[in-house]
């Protein structure tokens, strides 16, 4: 008997055998998108490895949960035993904005929130390697009269609103989305959240204005952790419900809307009494540490977005900006270790600004938001909607899913001048020295010994700056995998033979 990931497989060789033949007469340019050398990248032998010890299949669901202030993507499967478990944390090359949700077109923020990834979302010919669209706005911020577009994960390492992963890194992931679609998967759901929802951040984050939209988002994020199953998502009344059922009594599903008064629904008890039980425990931790006095985190002083450590460590004078560092370790102690993937060299880590730093006193608790200016966007063109949205966008829409600009908009990052330290004067202290020791505050990683005084020196000619050759110049069209695995492929139960050919029907040759 023919096992059900199998028939899956099977109807998806047939639509996309189908959808070739129909574009042939219409536009032989989409006929290529099938046959898309960096979309059709196999999974990893490392990961199958993986998956196989976590008794999943290769095109089993997926989730995706991404973290600004920790800098990390994570990428959960469903095993099994139906439930989703952890696969691979991916480590976040560049996020821009603040701490908080998405607001407005051009407010260099990436969004927070649940969102939802259909084939017709994901991108095989981005500008920046591989993308996919997140969904924003979604219909909580329309709701809200939010704007923005083009808000994408993508690879290159550069953002102005997105979330960029390194090239390599992108391709896995693209890989593990495409095999959970072939599986059947309708769409995979996407969870930005500010930081890792723990009693500890809510306390050091309770000043910030954005807390009752965190508090919001955080019920889903408790139904994830309590039931390892994938909330279901719904709005009403300006804001998010999670696992809505219909009541008793009803007859039909509750139909919700937005903007709309909320219609009646109830939370299965199983999992209503869980989420209360987490809660009233996190609540009573969070309690502790207000107690005791926990600090509250500095709100953003003008530091466009963040870095993950492992980044920061490779690029000189990198910083993390507003990602905070793992304890125990350094970006010397990291610097030592292998960067996942390939760092560009027009990447541009956070920088502070300095006039709000500068103007910010040592003793006061938080400062006001500085946004930073709007960047010129360029936008990677892409033939007319009728023409264009990708294979994976044909493609739903003829399997009825729907369909979303699949454009990246990330613009290459314009170089940043690093700021040359001040000598100090020995007293009275000067607005310049208040501003050096700002600086040092806010720059992690930032040598301090280099800033005493120095005695003064006859001027030298000025050196010519010899080029990082550490960093990568150019990028070859394909990427190796960062998950670094055996020759062969391990094969998983219920899963595709993984080819080596670059062919989307190829994988399905042996039904034909």
């Amino acid at each position: 008997m023919i096992s059900r990931s199998l028939a899956r497989a099977l109807l998806a060789s047939v639509a996309l055998l189908t959808a070739s033949v129909l574009l042939t007469g219409c536009d032989t340019d989409q006929v290529s998108l099938a046959t898309n050398a960096k979309a059709n990248q196999p999974v990893p032998p490392k990961l199958l490895a993986a998956m196989v010890e976590k008794n999943m299949d290769l095109q089993s669901p997926i989730l995706v949960r991404l973290f600004k202030q920790e800098a990390e993507l994570e990428v959960w499967k469903q095993a099994r035993n139906g439930q989703f478990a952890l696969l691979k944390t991916y480590p976040i090359c560049r996020w821009s904005g603040d701490l908080g949700p998405k607001v407005r077109e051009g407010d260099r923020q990436a969004p927070e929130g649940f969102y939802s990834i259909n084939p017709g979302q994901m991108n095989p010919q981005s500008a920046y390697y591989l993308s996919f669209n997140t969904g924003y706005p979604n219909a909580f911020d329309k709701a809200l009269g939010r704007t923005g577009s083009q808000l994408m994960v993508h690879g290159d390492c550069s953002s102005r609103g997105c979330y960029a992963m390194t090239d390599e890194q992108i391709a896995e992931i693209y890989s593990l989305g495409r095999e959970s679609f072939f599986g059947g998967q309708k769409a995979f759901q996407l969870q930005a959240y500010p930081f890792k929802m723990t009693p500890v951040n809510m306390a050091k984050h309770r000043n910030n204005p954005n807390m009752p939209f965190w508090k919001m988002i955080k019920e889903g994020y408790d139904h994830f952790e309590v039931t390892r199953q994938e909330p279901k998502v719904d709005f009403c009344e300006k804001k998010y419900v999670f696992d809505a059922a219909k009541t008793p009594d009803a007859k039909r599903d509750p139909v919700f809307d937005a903007s709309a008064k909320c219609p009646a629904y109830v939370i299965p008890e199983e999992i209503a009494s869980a989420v209360r039980d987490k809660d009233a425990r996190d609540q009573a931790e969070y309690n502790k540490l207000v107690a005791k006095g926990t600090p509250m985190a500095r709100m953003n002083t003008g530091i466009d977005g963040g870095m993950n450590k492992i980044f920061a460590s490779k690029i000189p004078e990198g910083s993390t900006g507003l990602s905070e560092n793992a304890e125990g370790s350094t970006l010397e102690m990291l610097a030592m270790a292998k960067a996942p993937g390939t760092i560009p060299g027009h990447v541009n880590p956070p920088k502070p600004n300095l006039d709000a730093v500068a103007a910010a006193p040592a003793n006061q608790e938080p400062v006001v938001a500085v946004s930073a200016p709007a960047a010129t966007t360029r936008v990677a063109a892409a033939a007319p909607a009728e023409k264009s949205g990708g294979f994976f966008s044909n493609l739903g829409r003829k399997m009825g899913l729907g369909t979303a600009d699949t454009t990246a908009t990330t613009p290459p990052p314009q170089a940043t001048a690093s700021v040359a330290p001040v000598a100090a004067p020995a007293t009275p202290p000067t607005a310049t020295s208040r501003l050096k020791a700002a600086v040092t505050r806010f720059v992690p990683g930032r040598d301090t010994t280099k800033d005493a005084p120095k005695p003064a020196v006859a001027a030298k000619p000025a050196e010519p700056v010899k080029p990082d050759t550490r960093l990568a110049a150019t990028r070859p069209a394909l990427k190796p995998s960062v998950s670094d695995g055996a020759s062969e492929a391990t094969q998983i139960m219920g899963a595709a033979p993984v080819v080596s050919s670059n062919s989307f029907d190829s994988r399905f040759g042996a039904v034909k």
